[in-house]
């Protein structure tokens, strides 16, 4: 048996009671967090743009939920906008050595095929696991090679949807090895448009989440697909990776939970600022330092932080800015903290963030660099005003599983973030919050937002 075969039969085998309660519980959260981006998101550029695509192109109303407009459309459409949505604001969960973000492209594509399907919570829940499990595992074997030039999210993510979505059609190893095939050959997502501050990212995950429900529903209506998308010699290891790991597709299946391995964001930019930004805060706080008593910060990072942010220099839009490491690390310089208020109102006006985001640079290290995907490691070096040089290290980066976010702070950043859109009042974002936490109790899933 292939490593693609043993994934397809976990899959295929996998069942709600074999889940255990922390899984179901992170699944929760995971879920709870992907909303809050979602709902954050409303009103604003490109997503607007994917919503009237969506009416145009879709029905006016259907049986799937459009989570930003309180619309509703086909499955299909719904999962395209709510991908679209939840990867805006640079808040959604991240699987470290996937290098993957789940949530947006998983539960999108769950959840409209859920309310299409008419199924439970618990078969939303048991449908996402089985999306990460097999997302993370794809992203795994993948290597570090493919996220060089592919954005993983956009390529695996749509072999993560479709999973989810093959789950809640109850499919078996077979169906399962054809949906991999119709999702592999249809997997894209390039980086080059960060270069140009474009809106690419969006439809990266826009279409994952709706080419993986296109690839469920087609497979369930007998629709074949390469038996051997990942592994086969013009498969997607072969024209897309030069270091994958096959057995990587089949490692720990039912053992190891890569869920519960995933990250939430605390800072609302791209996940390669984190740990320079958290060793950076360490530093400023041990030390009492103030921005402006700061000569140069110099970030000591991986391959990965340097292939993405390095294409970042004087950031043009407020979604690029979450791409420049000196931005952001100046955001928490000069006011504390890197949120999606800072980022809108002081990003691109503030003239001390300016100042501050020219006194940072990056630099490979070999530890870190070696350390990584499995471990973000934080290091930098500071050199003060008055000669000083101080050093910062943080190995687990808040929101890592080591340095998790707990269920109060996680509400707290939901409320937060529907604030800031206004799409929710406060009143209106607790009961939402107390539905989340009783998802896998819900008997249906229409109407549920």
């Amino acid at each position: 048996m292939s490593h693609t075969q043993a994934l397809c039969r976990f899959l295929a085998e996998l069942s709600y009671a074999q889940l255990p309660d922390n899984v179901l519980a992170r699944a929760e959260d995971l879920y709870l967090d992907w909303l809050a981006s979602a709902l954050a998101s409303k009103g604003a550029h490109p997503i607007t743009l994917f919503e009237r695509y969506a009416q145009k192109m879709g029905p006016s109303r259907g049986p799937a939920q459009v989570i930003v407009s309180g619309g509703s459309s086909s499955a299909y459409f719904a999962a395209l906008v709510n991908a679209a949505a939840s990867h805006l604001v640079e808040q959604d969960d991240l699987h470290n050595s996937s290098v993957l973000h789940p949530a947006t492209v998983v539960f999108p594509a769950a959840l409209a095929a859920a309310q299409d399907l008419g199924k439970s919570g618990r078969a939303l829940l048991l449908a996402s696991v089985a999306g990460y499990e097999a997302g993370i595992r794809i992203g795994e074997f993948m290597g570090r090679s493919h996220y060089r030039i592919f954005h993983t999210t956009a390529t695996v993510g749509t072999l993560a949807a479709a999973v989810a979505v093959g789950k809640l059609l109850d499919f078996n190893q077979e169906q399962f090895i054809n949906l991999l095939g119709t999702a592999g050959t249809q997997a894209a997502g390039l980086w080059e448009f960060l270069r140009d501050a474009a809106d690419s990212k969006q439809l990266h995950t826009a279409k994952a989440a709706a080419d993986g429900l296109l690839a469920a529903y087609l497979t369930a209506d007998g629709l074949t697909g390469a038996r051997n998308i990942l592994e086969g010699d013009q498969g997607l290891a072969a024209g897309m990776s030069s270091d994958a790991t096959p057995a990587k597709l089949s490692a720990e299946l039912g053992s190891r939970w890569a869920l519960l391995e995933t990250s939430f964001k605390f800072h609302a930019s791209c996940r390669h600022t984190h740990p320079a930004a958290d060793a950076l805060l360490e530093v400023m706080q041990r030390n009492g330092l103030r921005a402006e008593q700061i000569a140069h910060v110099q970030t000591r990072v991986h391959q990965g932080a340097i292939d993405v942010l390095g294409r970042v220099n004087v950031p043009t839009s407020v979604h690029q800015a979450k791409f420049s490491m000196g931005t952001v690390l100046g955001l928490l310089a000069v006011h504390g903290k890197a949120g999606l208020t800072e980022f809108h109102e002081c990003a691109l006006s503030d003239p001390a963030v300016w100042a501050f985001r020219d006194k940072v640079s990056m630099t490979l290290d070999p530890e870190v660099d070696r350390a990584y995907p499995q471990r973000w490691l934080g290091r930098v070096t500071v050199t003060t005003v008055d000669g000083r040089t101080l050093h910062g290290a943080i190995d687990e980066p808040k929101g890592d599983p080591g340095n998790t976010l707990s269920r109060v702070e996680l509400a707290d950043k939901f409320r937060r973030l529907t604030q800031f859109s206004g799409a929710r009042t406060p009143a209106e974002a607790d009961a939402l919050i107390e539905k989340v936490w009783n998802l896998r109790h819900a008997a249906s899933l229409a109407d549920w937002l």
